[in-house]
């Protein structure tokens, strides 16, 4: 398949749903589109919408999915933060190819996000902050198999979600939070040496901590550009079924 003009780009996220019709170089072509995640989010029930979402933006060649979790293929296996099991093993990427008749591809929503920002410079370590925590990397612009580092460990009992989430913020309050994030920076640091960090998620915005050197805080459109990348002839390997 050639790389197309119009890519229908969706960014879910547990608190909110994105979709936007992007350009072959993830600009965006319509406005982008937002809406609050049911919680729980069954897939029926989070697929109507999505499909509802769509018919609102015009005609598109394909789509672009960036899921909050672990997929493989078209498939998602986990999705730990949309509150229901029925997740697992579900063909969402099948489900949006059929229900809007457009081939479709599927990413976790960090990797997608960083898609959008890796410059392919030696190796480049994205995070997000929002309801929970996501990661991708990069290597020399490829992306690296996906690490959940969001359910590793994280400090004093938590994992990363747990510690970083959103309901650790709204719980210990935005100084607290911060002191956290300042935290894990450096073992994060340690534990990969990458030569540049890219932060993104909802609540970057609120980071008022001093960042490393090399530390660039990302929009969270790059949520949606991203989905370009997935329909560039070199990544066709990577992404498709």
């Amino acid at each position: 398949m050639r790389t197309p003009r119009r890519i229908l780009a969706f960014d879910i996220g547990a608190t909110g749903l994105k979709a936007a019709i992007i350009d072959r170089r993830g600009k965006l072509l319509t406005k982008h589109l937002r809406t609050p995640t049911p919680h729980p989010s069954p897939p029926g029930e989070l697929v109507k919408i999505l499909v509802a979402m769509a018919k609102t933006l015009g005609k598109f060649d394909c789509i672009s999915i960036g899921f909050p979790g672990v997929v493989r293929g078209t498939r998602v296996l986990t999705a730990p933060n949309l509150g229901t099991e029925l997740w697992a093993g579900y063909d969402l990427a099948g489900r949006l190819s059929k229900m809007l008749d457009r081939p479709a591809r599927l990413v976790n929503d960090a990797d997608m996000q960083g898609l959008a920002v890796a410059k392919g410079k030696g190796l480049e370590l994205v995070i997000t902050l929002g309801t929970g925590f996501g990661s991708a990397l990069f290597f020399n612009g490829e992306l690296m198999p996906h690490m959940e580092i969001a359910h590793m460990p994280a400090y004093n009992g938590k994992d990363f979600d747990g510690y970083l989430g959103d309901k650790a913020r709204k719980k210990i309050g935005l100084q607290k939070w911060n002191k956290r994030v300042a935290r894990i920076l450096p073992f994060l640091y340690t534990l990969l040496h990458y030569d540049h960090l890219f932060i993104g998620g909802g609540n970057s915005r609120r980071l008022r901590i001093k960042l490393p050197r090399k530390t660039t805080i990302v929009s969270n459109l790059a949520g949606l550009e991203g989905g370009a990348a997935l329909w560039r002839n070199h990544q066709k390997g990577i992404f498709a079924p």
